[in-house]
Formats: C-alpha cells, structure tokens, sequence
C-alpha cells in the first residue's frame, strides 16, 4: 500500500515538471507582427495586411489580437485592411494560443503603429485664375520618395448626387512627377488628384476637389448678385442668381472658414439662392449646371454691424462692384451704414494708400485701368471697412484667331513685305526703261506702214500714235492709246475703242 502510493506521488510529481517545462516553453514564444507592404504610414484607400507570426514548433494556433483602433481585428493570423481608413489607426499586438491546450498560450508581441493619413492634399496655383494663364496642380504626399504615381482628374458636377464625378485628364494617368501644369485655362474648374503605389499598385482615394476660379464674363453660365456689391452686413439677404440655357443648378461656395467646399444655400428658388448672411458666409460663390459647366466666380465678404473695438459704434462697407470691370468704364466706390446709405466726408484707400479725404462721400474713376485694380477701403468717423479687390480686365482684340499681343509681330511682317514688293517693282521699272523694247510704250512714225491706209496721210511728223502695253506672255493684258489731233486741230479717237489711258514717259 505504501509502495503505490510512493509510486503515485513520483509519477504525479513527474508529471507537473512536464506539463510545467513544457509551459515554459511555450510561454517563452514571442509572435512578431509584420505589415505587408511594410509600411507604417499609409492613406485611406490603400490596402495592408496586418499579420501575426509565430516561429518555432509545428503546433497550430488560434490567434488573438490587441489593438487601441476602433476597429477590431479577428481572431486570424493575419487582418487585410482592404481600403484603410482612420478608423484602422493604432498599435496592433497578437499572441498565439495552442489548439489542442486552450491553456497554453505565448507572450504578447511587440506592438506595432498603423498610421491612417486621410488622403493626398491638392494645392492649386493660381487660385484666381487671370484667363488663359497655365495653372499647377501639386499633389502632396507623405514620403514622396516612397515610387508613388499620380492621377489627375477634373471634378463634373454631379447635381442628383450632390457630388462630383472625376474624369481623367489627359496624359493624367500614372505620371511620375507629383506635379501637373493646365495650359490656357480660362474659366472656374474644380480638380482632383490620387496617388499609387507598390506591386500590385494600391490607390489613395481621391483628394478633396480644390477649384481655380476665374471671373470670365464669357462662360456659357452666369452669377448675378443682389444687392450688388462685394460686402455686406450681417443678417442681410443676400439673393445669387445663375443664368444660362440649363434647367439645374446649384450653387457652390469655399468658405474662408473651412476650405472645403459646400452648397451653402438657404433656400433655392428655381435658380436663385436666398442666403440671410452670417460671417461665417464670407467666402467665393459660383454657379453650377447640371450639364457640368461653371459660372464666373465672386467673392462675398460678410462683416459685423458692430465694431469689436466700439459695440455701440457702427462699421463701414465699401459699396464696390461683385465684378470685374472692363478697362475704360466708369465706377463710383461709396461707404455705407446700416443706418446710412450715403455718407459724406470719407477716405478712400487705395492698396492702403489714402487717395482722397475731401468732403465727397464717392469716389469717382471715369475710366478704369489696369493701374486702379487693387484693394480698396473706406474710413468714416476714424472707423474703417473690410477691404476688397476690385478687379479691371483689359480687353484684349482677336484678328484672325490672333490675339492683339502677336499684333506687332504682324504688323512688322507686313511692313517689310511691302517694302520689298516696291522695291521689285522699281527695280523691274528700271529695267525695262533701260531696255531696247520698252515693257510700257512704243512709238509708232507718224506715217502709217500699212498699206492702202489713206487716213493716216497727214498725220503730222512731229506727233505720234503711242500704245502701251503690259505684256504677259505675247497677249496684252491692257493698251492704253493717245488720242490723235487731225490737220484741224481737232482730236479724234480711234473706232473701237472703249476707254482711254494717257501713258506719258
């Protein structure tokens, strides 16, 4: 009886340092996560896979994942984020769990960081786009040395979606250089760019669209603004109509708040916003069709009634045009109240330099240049408005599909061109002159060689019948014939003859 239960307390003793060594070894099993591609920064959009590795023994693992991101892997050895989001930002750690003993498990790995970008950043320059002029799109990534490629696309309004669709620009496709140029763009365009890379390539999702905007009067749309000027007042009505042969339309705004752009209406009235205005409005307006186009492009400035500074004092608006003015036409810049629309004894600032402080509350300019554009303010009772651009366009001429800038070039051609024609015909004048037979005149004798004229008789020596000619090949072109006195000194005009030139040489 003693001999089994010595026999049962070895062999129970035996074992627990089995069951227990074998613990410690699997204990001291540290899994290791990798990322496949191995990148620990990544975009939204970009596919990754966040996988657990255990190294040593043939044994098989349930797996089990650890992770601060909002979204939780399974329980696998390995998590395919198909399009990443921010949600997937975070530390990853796994350990590994035996099949056949639920009990018996590894360490915990190393952590591993996942950073979700949101997407590529689009910047275009110029924003205010003077028409004609080239525009460059760059498209902002993180690590750019990391072989990314690059899609360009232009933004389509899609109205039903209240969204835009993306079409591909051309040679937009997988370009090398984060960098895009638009030649000769002349009206308000909304862009789009996305980037690639790795074998097989994954895609960032598109950038948020970002717009040039042009204030070009001759876009197949039009933007009116009512009341119309560039600033307003808080709480004022601000009424934005869109004209043009379409039948949808909606319009878009960029706030100076936030940068990304939104459909800022208060109500739509067929094609007319209404918008009871708040500061955050300030920002640019346009209009956009349901066929895809843009209108002209308007900045709208939102001020408060009352002064920071003085609550109970109330601040200017600068009364100046929403659009640009064409070269040569008139304009009156005027300060206003809430509580009076004309005001006298007010400074007017151009680019801050104080152009007029008389007694007269308008500024006048009879006709606009290029040198007027600029800032502009108003200063009343030492309180000042909010400043705006007033933007002049010069017109430029077209002849023949040619700008007026290229005008001097042909003018230049055309010059010389007729210098060098006359001086052939000169040239070709004297050599005939100085030949035998002259191209223009010959001389008849006075006496006919033709026989049984009797009419020509008594001609007399000292005048003759003189005939020019210009030649082309052995046919006259034209014949010019000097009338002929008789005896009696009158003139007689030969029969046949339907008009007459007097060739002198």
């Amino acid at each position: 009886m003693m001999g089994h239960s010595l026999l049962c307390t070895a062999g129970f003793f035996l074992l627990t340092t089995v069951i227990c060594a074998y613990a410690e070894v699997t204990a001291s099993i540290r899994p290791v996560v990798t990322l496949h591609p191995n990148w620990s920064e990544i975009y939204r959009g970009e596919t990754i896979t966040v996988r657990c590795e255990i190294h040593g023994g043939d044994t098989e693992w349930d797996y089990e994942w650890e992770t601060n991101s909002i979204i939780k892997p399974p329980n696998q050895t390995e998590y395919r984020i198909s399009s990443a989001s921010s949600f997937n930002s975070g530390n990853y750690r796994c350990k590994g769990r035996m099949k056949s003993s639920q009990n018996k498990t590894t360490e915990w790995s190393d952590s591993v960081t996942l950073t979700v970008f949101d997407n590529p950043v689009l910047t275009v320059s110029p924003s205010w786009l003077s028409p004609g002029a080239s525009v460059t799109l760059n498209c902002e990534v993180k690590h750019p040395s990391a072989g990314w490629s690059f899609y360009w696309y232009k933004a389509v309004p899609a109205l039903s979606e209240k969204s835009y669709s993306y079409k591909l620009l051309p040679d937009g496709s997988g370009t090398a250089q984060d960098s895009y140029i638009i030649h000769g763009q002349t009206h308000t365009a909304g862009y789009v760019c996305r980037a690639g890379r790795g074998d097989p390539e994954y895609h960032t999702d598109h950038s948020q669209p970002k717009f040039v905007w042009s204030a070009d009067v001759n876009s197949a749309v039009s933007l009116t603004v009512s009341p119309d000027r560039v600033q307003h007042f808080l709480s004022d009505s601000l009424s934005l109509t869109c004209k043009g042969n379409f039948t949808e339309w909606r319009v878009m705004t960029v706030l100076q708040r936030n940068p990304s752009y939104y459909n800022n209406c208060w109500l739509m009235i067929g094609s007319t916003c209404i918008i009871h205005t708040l500061v955050s409005d300030t920002g640019v307006y346009w209009c956009e069709s349901g066929s895809g186009e843009f209108s002209r492009a308007v900045n709208i400035t939102v001020v408060q009634k009352n002064s920071i500074y003085y609550p109970y004092d109330y601040v200017p608006i600068l009364v100046s045009p929403v659009h640009p003015l064409t070269e040569g036409a008139s304009v009156s810049l005027s300060c206003s109240l809430t509580t009076q629309k004309i005001l006298s004894n007010v400074f007017f600032y151009h680019n801050d330099k104080l152009i007029q402080n008389d007694t007269r509350g308008e500024l006048n300019i009879s006709a606009v240049s290029k040198s007027d554009e600029g800032f502009y303010k108003c200063q009343y009772s030492g309180r000042e408005s909010a400043q705006s651009w007033m933007s002049v366009k010069v017109i430029t001429v077209t002849v023949s599909g040619t700008d007026s800038s290229s005008s001097p070039v042909w003018l230049m051609v055309g010059l010389v061109c007729g210098v060098s024609l006359i001086i052939i015909l000169l040239l070709l004048l004297y050599r005939c002159r100085q030949s035998k037979y002259s191209c223009f005149t010959r001389s008849i004798q006075s006496e006919s060689h033709s026989p049984g004229s009797s009419t020509n008789h008594g001609v007399n020596q000292n005048e003759t019948h003189e005939y020019g000619s210009l030649q082309h090949g052995t046919a006259n072109v034209y014949e010019s014939i000097k009338q002929v006195k008789n005896r009696n000194g009158e003139h007689h005009k030969p029969e046949g003859s339907a008009f007459y030139i007097n060739v002198q040489m």
